[in-house]
Order: structure tokens, then C-alpha cells, then sequence
């Protein structure tokens, strides 16, 4: 019979771990003070500082957009409130694709909030006024400038014309990579955002690994001397250029399967083991359409349906792992960073932070994984159980607190222990005691030290080093996860099950229930037999 890590081992025909989506900001870091503005007007000529300059240049701005969108031939369209702009772009990249033509193929404008430098008059004389400026909340026009680039395939570029000038570039890591086998004459199968097949699997690992900050940096440089731009050569010569941030960064691993079935049957297994155990946020059903109360007819759910997508989702702080089952097809494991903070990792688009990046990302989609395949094989030998459930000294002469099995203290602890959330933020004394607390009321903050501790003798846990939090051991959550299982799916249901009182219409439909009590029956026929009956 097919197990989950055998599906995985067996029925798997590609591995790609990948970038997915970018998302970054370029801003000016020499715009983002109130004097730093001044100093810019000043350097611009106008020796007043006030809005109206600023007015001036986004104008100027927006007419080199104009007469840059007429010299090219490109379309300029004006997007629709609540418009999907991937779709609305989709036609001209198709286009663009069919006649092997590269550049922007449509520049879309939209209104979106921005948070913009705006100015006010602060006194003065009618001959020397004084101005004074802070950010503000508009609603200013936007330009979305739609490129096909030779390097990275669909991309774009978005533009706001006031002050500071931002732009921001959305970037796709599997569409990078696809441009590279295709140089490279590797022949592939793609997959909506990936890769379905390839004829040289080692190669197009190897091609998904080189992609690094410098490709990055190459495709914002390539594009920001083609595009219009508020600042002149004059400008970015007095050190008015553009620094590259890290907004959102998906990193990705996808398993492809041989046939749908198979990972189908992965996904079932999975999500219906985890439902209990991990604890995910949500595992959601994604439907093709918006349901809600209004919607007629009668609704229901299975964990893997036609027309239906199952996912986790694990949050912590902004980010998030996500899995799902991608177009029928593949496994998809994907970390989402939100904020590089959330990691103690700089927001700045450099190799270091880069690299600090994809390293946690792969990280914990790889721990996800593993923590799922660790709970269908986590029955631990005899001598590993009795030194768990027995107080126990280790070869340093340290006592080990025991962790005795059905103590509904030590069943909430190691239940907690089982949270998926531990994957991405290891575990802290708040965290842990939060869950705990969460499943045995009257929990305090008093027992959570002397918890962690015989957590740490007993080799559940250990401590990350130079912090005060902790890492689940793959030893800790093994236990952890069987001793969860074996009290919730087998201990309780059973008990439920042999109880005397259970009524005898509902014992008749459990086959544990009807055995024990034809064991009883037989028990009592013996022991009347023997003539032992008080």
C-alpha cells in the first residue's frame, strides 16, 4: 500500500526549488526627509521650496510618459476600478510573444493610494514665504509599464509621479528560469508559474540556484535608462539614485507527480493526518467562485474534490508557508516573506540578504515537509518510550523529569509541541505557553519554565544559540506527534467506545465495542463455568 513518503520517493518524476514571485520597492533614500527634499528643490534651481515645483516636475513626468508611450507605439490604457490588470494586460503579452517582440507592450494607469511628500504654507511674507512639507495619504495616478524582457519574460514596472517617486517591480523567478533553459536548449514542459517537465532535470536545478541579487539589480538598471524618469542625468550625478527593497519574496518547492492520482492521494493523506495535528490556520477550500450567503443552493466540502483546491496555510507575524496542490498536478511548498524583518534579515536588495533569504525560505518549506513525513512513521522503539514516560538520567548525571503518557498536562504540552507554527519562528516560553494554555485551562506562567526544561532534558527541545528561543527537535517532534495521535485517535475513541453505559444500537456499529463486549460475555461464561460467581 502506497504511504505518504513512499508516494513521495516513488511517483515524483521533478524537484524544482525555486524564487517564485517578487515584489520590491525602488525608492530615493535622498527624498525620504523633509530637508533632504528642500536640498532637492534647491539643486533643481528653484529657490523657493514649495509644492508647486514638486507639481511641476511629477507634470513634466507624466508628459514624458505621454510622448514616451506615442514615439513607441504603445497602448496607454486606463484600468477600471476593481479590473484584474494581469488580465488586462494578458492579450498584449500574447501578442507581443506571438511576433518574438521584447520592450513594454502596454503602459496601464490606474488610481492608487500612496503615502506622497505634499506642502503647505507655514508663514512668512507674501515675498518670502516659508513652506513646510510632510507625508500624506493621496490618491495619485499610477503607470503600470507591462515589459516582456529577454532576461525575465513578463514583468512590470509601476510608477507614482509625486514626490518621492517611487516605483515598484514585480518580478517572477520560474519565468527568469524558463528564459534560461530556453538559451540554454533545455527542453521543458511548463507548468502555469512552473516547470511540469524537463529533459534535464540537474541542469535546470543548477540554472534555478544561479539566479541571485544581480540579476535582479541588472533587470531594474536595464529598464530604468529605457523608461521615463523624474530625475535627469544632472540629478542622479548629485546622488539622487534609486535603492531596491524587499516588499514580498516567495520561495517555492514543487514536486511534480507522475500522474494526478498520485497526488491526489499524497494530498489526502496529508491534510487528513495533519488536520489534528499540526494545527494549520486554516485549511481552506478554494472554489472557482465567491460563496456567500446570497450564493443559492446547498454547499459541502471534501478535503480534495473536483472544481476544489486544498491548502495550509501557517502564518507567522507577516509572512506565511503555504501548500497546495497546483493544477492537479504538483505539490506545491511555498514560504512567503513579507517582511525581511520578520527573520532579523535587512530589507535591502543586497547578496547577503539575499542569500539569508532563500536560505530560510527553502528551509522551512524543507521542514514542513519533513515534519509531515515524520508524522506517518513516528512510533518510537520501547528503551526511547519507557526513558520519555520514566524519570530518566542522562550520561552527564542530569535528572530528566518524567513526561508520563495520559496526563492531560503533559498531553497538552506535547500537542503544542505538533503546532506548525514552530517551523517558521521556533518556539519561545510566550508562544508555547499560549498554545498550552489554549487546550488545559488554569494554565500558568509559573509551570511553563519547569516545562521547557524537562522538554530540554528529555531531548524534545533545544536551545537556539545567542536567543532565548527554542528548536523542535526531528527526535521531539517524533514523540510529540505520537503521543498526540496515540491519546487522541486511539486512547479516547477507544475508551468512548468500551464504555459500559454506551447504549447498545450505537455499540452494535463499533467493531471494537461489539468485540469487547462478546469478550465480556465470554469472560462472564467462564468465570460462571468455574463457579466463581459471587
Amino acid at each position: 500500500m502506497a504511504t505518504v513518503a513512499s508516494l513521495l520517493r516513488d511517483r515524483v518524476t521533478l524537484h524544482v526549488r525555486s524564487v517564485d514571485r517578487l515584489f520590491l520597492q525602488a525608492y530615493v533614500p535622498r527624498l525620504m526627509s523633509e530637508g533632504l527634499l528642500v536640498r532637492f528643490l534647491l539643486d533643481r534651481g528653484f529657490t523657493i521650496p514649495s509644492p508647486a515645483p514638486l507639481g511641476k516636475i511629477g507634470q513634466a513626468y507624466v508628459r514624458a510618459i505621454e510622448r514616451f508611450a506615442k514615439r513607441e507605439s504603445i497602448p496607454l490604457v486606463h484600468f477600471q476600478r476593481r479590473q484584474s490588470k494581469e488580465e488586462a494586460a494578458r492579450p498584449y503579452f500574447e501578442r507581443a510573444e506571438r511576433e518574438g517582440r521584447f520592450g513594454v507592450v502596454l503602459i496601464g494607469v490606474a488610481q492608487e493610494r500612496a503615502r506622497v511628500w505634499a506642502g503647505w504654507r507655514q508663514g512668512g511674507s507674501d515675498a518670502h514665504p516659508h513652506f513646510a512639507f510632510g507625508w500624506q495619504s493621496r490618491v495619485p495616478n499610477h503607470y503600470y509599464f507591462y515589459v516582456r524582457d529577454r532576461e525575465w519574460g513578463r514583468a512590470f514596472v509601476k510608477a507614482c509621479c509625486y514626490a518621492p517617486y517611487p516605483l515598484w517591480l514585480c518580478l517572477n523567478g520560474h519565468e527568469w528560469a524558463k528564459r534560461q533553459a530556453e538559451q540554454a536548449a533545455i527542453g521543458y514542459q511548463p507548468l502555469e508559474n512552473g516547470f511540469r517537465a524537463c529533459a534535464d532535470a540537474d541542469a535546470l536545478a543548477a540554472i534555478c540556484a544561479r539566479l541571485s541579487s544581480s540579476d535582479v539589480w541588472a533587470f531594474f538598471q536595464r529598464w530604468q535608462h529605457t523608461l521615463p524618469s523624474p530625475f535627469s542625468e544632472e540629478d542622479r550625478g548629485r546622488g539622487y539614485r534609486y535603492q531596491l527593497a524587499f516588499r514580498q519574496l516567495e520561495l517555492s518547492d514543487t514536486r511534480v507527480f507522475d500522474r494526478p492520482q498520485a497526488g491526489r492521494d499524497w494530498f489526502e493523506r496529508t491534510i487528513r493526518d495533519q488536520l489534528t495535528l499540526g494545527r494549520p490556520d486554516h485549511v481552506a477550500i478554494v472554489f472557482g467562485r465567491r460563496i456567500s450567503a446570497q450564493t443559492p443552493g446547498l454547499f459541502s466540502t471534501r478535503v480534495i474534490n473536483r472544481g476544489a483546491q486544498a491548502a495550509i496555510q501557517v502564518h507567522y507575524r507577516a509572512s506565511k508557508v503555504k501548500q497546495y496542490f497546483k493544477e492537479g498536478r504538483a505539490l506545491r511548498t511555498e514560504t512567503t516573506v513579507n517582511d525581511t524583518y520578520d527573520f532579523g534579515i535587512g530589507r535591502l536588495v543586497t547578496a547577503a540578504n539575499w542569500q539569508a533569504l532563500i536560505a530560510i525560505g527553502h528551509d522551512v518549506n524543507e521542514r514542513l515537509l519533513d515534519a509531515q513525513l515524520a508524522a506517518c512513521a513516528c512510533a518510537p522503539d520501547p528503551a526511547t518510550l519507557e526513558r520519555v514516560v520514566l524519570p530518566s538520567t542522562d550520561a552527564a548525571g542530569q535528572r530528566a523529569p518524567a513526561l508520563r503518557f495520559g496526563d492531560p498536562r503533559v498531553q497538552a504540552l506535547l500537542a503544542s509541541l505538533c503546532s506548525f507554527q514552530h517551523l517558521l519562528a521556533g518556539i519561545s516560553n510566550r508562544s508555547l505557553r499560549e498554545l498550552v494554555a489554549g487546550l488545559l485551562p488554569g494554565y500558568t506562567p509559573r509551570q511553563m519554565p519547569y516545562d521547557l526544561r524537562r522538554l530540554r532534558a528529555n531531548g524534545f527541545i533545544v536551545r537556539i544559540e545567542h536567543t532565548s528561543s527554542y528548536q523542535l527537535t526531528t527526535h521531539g517532534r517524533q514523540l510529540a506527534v505520537f503521543f498526540t495521535k496515540t491519546y487522541a485517535r486511539i486512547i479516547n475513541p477507544s475508551l468512548a467506545e468500551l464504555d459500559p453505559a454506551l447504549p447498545d444500537e450505537i455499540a452494535a456499529r463499533s467493531p471494537l465495542a461489539r468485540s469487547w463486549r462478546s469478550f465480556e460475555q465470554a469472560l462472564d461464561a467462564r468465570i460462571a463455568d468455574a463457579a466463581l460467581a459471587a
